[in-house]
């Protein structure tokens, strides 16, 4: 659980995606998609100069619904970890920080890559544009196999300590 919880905080580390375009005068436009938002303010100036362009995240909004599903999947992994003597409550808690990751996962792959790409560079018209996922796309499907792994854990425990009562 804690490494789940280690993989889930490397998320704001890593960027989820990155792509490369073409705007239409020919300049190189790449950016990120990141946890927390990078902005750059000489995107425009850099367009204008024929510039290869780095752009960053603008704002706060696009990545919200992620940025809140890994802190609550951070907060759970470390919460069960220390609810140890309650075992089914345990195995509760780290199911819901694994269904909170398979919903991270979701958005990452079906929705956030998709409208950022699509909301910087439908301004520009940019052409050629291709998607490559980085790193922080990955981390919380090992998180989600991490917690799904632990919970198996806790239910082995939980069914020897049945076991071991019914013995008494």
């Amino acid at each position: 659980m804690f490494l789940a919880a280690c993989a889930l905080v490397l998320c704001f580390a890593f960027p989820i995606a990155t792509f490369n375009a073409k705007a239409p005068l020919g300049v190189p436009v790449s950016g990120a998609l990141n946890l927390i938002p990078k902005d750059n303010p000489e995107m425009m100036n850099e367009i204008l100069n024929g510039q290869p362009v780095t752009m960053g995240q603008k704002g706060f909004i696009k990545t919200w619904p992620l940025m809140v599903l890994t802190l609550l999947s951070i907060a759970i992994s470390l919460v069960s970890i220390f609810i140890y003597k309650k075992r089914t409550t345990q195995m509760k808690v780290v199911a819901v920080g694994f269904l909170l990751c398979v919903v991270d996962i979701f958005l990452i792959f079906i929705w956030a890559v998709d409208k950022y790409i699509k909301t910087v560079t439908t301004p520009m018209a940019c052409t050629d544009i291709q998607t490559h996922y980085a790193l922080g796309a990955f981390l919380p499907i090992v998180a989600a196999v991490l917690l799904f792994l632990a919970q198996r854990s806790i239910k082995s425990d939980e069914e020897k300590v049945r076991a071991a009562d019914r013995l008494r």
